[in-house]
C-alpha cells in the first residue's frame, strides 16, 4: 500500500514536492486556501527571479509549463548610483544559462490544477493548528509549506541562524507591460540590479503574468527611508505613480525607460515587508504530534538576492529525494531532523550570502563590483552565482579569496 502524504500550502515548494511524490506512487494530499481561479484572478505574490539548476527541477518532473511561452533573461545587469545620483559604475554580466520569472498567480494556479488532472488529492480549505491536529494522526506524514499565517507559529525562530529581528528592507512591487530597452544591454536580456547606496535598490525584470509578457518594478527601501513609502497605499494606480516619481529621483537611467508604462492588472501590486529567520525544522502540535516545514516555513530569506523561488525548488528536491530515499521507516521527528539538514547544506551558503548583502558593501566587496566594470570574467562569475551561491564562498565573501582571486584576473594587486 502506498504511503499517505498531505502537504498544506499551494506554493512553489509544495506543489513541486507534491507532483513528485504522486509521479513516485505516493498517495498525496494537498490543502490550499484557494482555488486555482482565485489564486489566477487574484494579487501578485512574488517577484519569482528563478534561475537555471532551479528551473532544472520543475523540468526534471515535466512542470516547465511555461519554459518557451515567457521571456528569459540571459545575464545580470549591475548599476551603482553616485553621490550626485548620476550613473557611476555599470556593468553585465552574463549567465551560462537562462533564467526566468512565472508570475504565481499563473504557475500556482496551473500547477494546482495539473495535480488533480494528475490523480492527486486537492482540498480547498484553509488550515489551522487544530485542524493539523486532526488530521495528523491520518497520514503517514504531513508537511507544512504555506509561509505565511497561523501554521508558521509552531516553526520556532532559530536565533543562531536568524541575526534580524527586524525587516531589513521596505518591499514594493508593480508588474508593467509598456517598459522600454536598456540601450547599453545591447542583444543581452537581463535582470537589472541598481544600488542606491544608503537608500535601497531597485531589481527590474522581465516576467510572464497573466497578460502576458511583461517587466516587474521592485524596490527594496531601507525602512525609514526614503523609498519606504508605500504602507497604506491601496490604489494600484497610486503605487505605480508613487515606484515612477522614486525611480525617477533616484535612478533616473531606468526612469528613462518607464514613461509609458502602465499596470499588466489591477492586481499586479504588491507591499510589504518581513525580518529574515531560519526556523526550527520540526512543528509540535498540542496533541503531541509533529509536521515537518518546508522552504520559506524554516528558510525565509529577503529577497534581495532573488533566491526565495530558487531555494523553495531546491528544498522541494532535496526532501523528495530523502523521502524516497527514506523507504517505508517511519517518519519521526528524527527524519524530519535530518532531511531539513541534507537541506541547510545547501541552504546556508544562500541564507548567509543574502544576510550579508543587506549591509553596506564593505571594501573587499565594493573592489569586486568596481573590477567587474573592466573585466567580463568577474562579471560572468557574479551573475551565476545567483543560479549557484555556494560558489560565492570560494571569492566574493572573504576578503583574502577576493583579493586573491581579482589579483589573478587583474594581474596586478587591487
Amino acid at each position: 500500500m502506498s504511503r499517505k502524504i498531505l502537504i498544506v500550502g499551494a506554493g512553489q515548494s509544495g506543489l513541486q514536492l507534491a507532483h513528485g511524490l504522486l509521479q513516485h506512487g505516493y498517495q498525496v494530499t494537498l490543502m490550499s486556501a484557494r482555488t486555482a481561479d482565485e489564486i489566477r484572478g487574484g494579487r501578485v505574490m512574488s517577484t519569482q527571479a528563478m534561475f537555471d539548476a532551479a528551473l532544472q527541477h520543475e523540468r526534471d518532473l515535466g512542470l516547465n509549463f511555461w519554459e518557451d511561452e515567457g521571456p528569459h533573461f540571459d545575464g545580470l545587469g549591475f548599476s551603482l548610483a553616485g553621490p550626485d545620483g548620476s550613473l557611476a559604475l555599470d556593468w553585465a554580466g552574463r549567465l551560462n544559462a537562462f533564467a526566468q520569472s512565472v508570475d504565481q498567480r499563473v504557475k500556482m494556479a496551473g500547477w494546482l490544477e495539473a495535480l488533480e488532472q494528475r490523480g492527486g488529492r486537492v482540498i480547498i480549505h484553509g488550515v489551522t493548528v487544530s485542524d493539523l491536529d486532526r488530521l495528523v494522526n491520518r497520514y503517514d506524514l504531513t508537511i507544512v509549506a504555506a509561509g505565511k499565517g497561523e501554521l508558521v507559529q509552531l516553526f520556532g525562530r532559530d536565533p543562531s541562524h536568524s541575526p534580524y529581528a527586524a525587516p531589513q528592507r521596505a518591499l514594493s512591487v508593480v508588474y508593467v507591460h509598456g517598459l522600454g530597452p536598456r540601450p547599453e544591454r545591447g542583444d543581452l536580456a537581463t535582470v537589472n540590479f541598481n544600488l542606491v547606496p544608503g537608500v535601497g535598490e531597485l531589481f527590474i525584470m522581465p516576467a510572464l503574468t497573466t497578460t502576458g509578457p511583461c517587466d516587474i518594478l521592485f524596490f527594496e527601501g531601507i525602512p525609514d527611508g526614503p523609498l519606504d513609502r508605500f504602507t497604506g497605499i491601496r490604489s494600484p494606480e497610486e503605487h505605480l505613480r508613487l515606484t515612477l516619481e522614486l525611480m525617477e529621483r533616484y535612478v533616473p537611467w531606468e526612469y528613462a525607460r518607464a514613461h509609458n508604462v502602465e499596470l499588466t492588472d489591477w492586481g499586479g501590486t504588491l507591499a510589504g515587508r518581513y525580518a529574515p529567520v531560519v526556523r526550527n525544522p520540526v512543528g509540535p502540535l498540542p496533541s503531541g504530534g509533529a509536521v515537518l516545514g518546508m522552504a520559506d516555513v524554516v528558510v525565509a530569506n529577503d529577497p534581495i538576492t532573488g533566491q526565495g523561488s530558487n531555494n523553495a525548488a531546491k528544498c522541494a528536491a532535496i526532501y523528495l529525494e530523502r523521502i524516497l530515499a527514506h523507504g517505508d521507516r517511519p517518519y519521526d521527528q528524527a527524519f524530519m531532523q535530518e532531511v531539513f539538514g541534507h537541506f541547510w547544506d545547501y541552504a546556508q551558503y544562500p541564507t548567509t550570502w543574502t544576510n550579508a548583502m543587506l549591509q553596506p558593501p564593505p571594501p573587499h566587496i565594493v573592489q569586486v563590483l568596481g573590477a567587474a566594470a573592466g573585466h567580463q570574467q568577474i562579471a560572468d562569475r557574479f551573475a551565476n552565482g545567483f543560479n549557484d551561491p555556494r560558489d560565492f564562498f570560494s571569492w566574493f565573501m572573504d576578503p583574502g579569496k577576493a583579493a586573491s582571486y581579482l589579483e589573478s584576473v587583474v594581474g596586478a594587486a587591487v
